[in-house]
């Protein structure tokens, strides 16, 4: 493939997504600074042409948004808890939530109360598709109503959503 190929905008961000949730996947497991797992991935999984490792297809992830989603999550990731525990059912935890949803979650809550030049009915679609690719059962509804809750209250302004957009910020 040539590298003149187009990809369309929203393509590029839903792999940025998928990737995130598989970095935040891996970095939960495995531990790791988020740099040298965004490294990694640009590498061996995005196939990226650093050092002698010969690319001829390009990645098809906006790696700007992955990058960001994989950093502001870990970054604030205490602030972002607090956003997915509000929106939790009484007698769910985030810590009780399987790994693979709680890195959807995250990645979800964190891209709707950081990014504002995305719609958030979007936002919410493109990550129940993820948890729809994980799962097979009712977790994809979970991720609907829990993603639409912080909507909600990212759109009324909620404390905990400024407290993830000034942990992300600070760093």
């Amino acid at each position: 493939m040539t590298g003149d190929r187009k990809t369309p905008v929203g393509s590029l961000r839903r792999g940025a997504r998928v990737a995130a949730v598989q970095a935040l996947y891996q970095i939960e497991l495995n531990g790791g600074a988020p740099d040298s797992v965004i490294a990694e991935f640009e590498i061996f999984r995005l196939r990226r042409n650093v050092a002698d490792v010969p690319v001829e297809v390009p990645s098809d992830i906006d790696e700007t948004m992955f990058a960001d989603l994989v950093q502001g999550v870990t970054a604030g990731m205490a602030a972002v808890d607090a956003l997915i525990e509000a929106a939790l059912d009484k007698n769910r935890s985030v810590a009780r939530l399987e790994v693979i949803m709680r890195a959807i979650l995250r990645a979800g809550a964190f891209e709707l109360s950081r990014r504002d030049d995305i719609d958030a009915a979007l936002t919410i679609s493109e990550y129940v598709a993820v948890a729809d690719t994980f799962f097979n059962d009712r977790e994809p509804a979970l991720a609907n109503a829990v993603l639409d809750r912080i909507a909600r209250h990212v759109a009324q302004g909620d404390e905990a959503a400024e407290a993830v957009h000034d942990a992300a910020t600070d760093g």
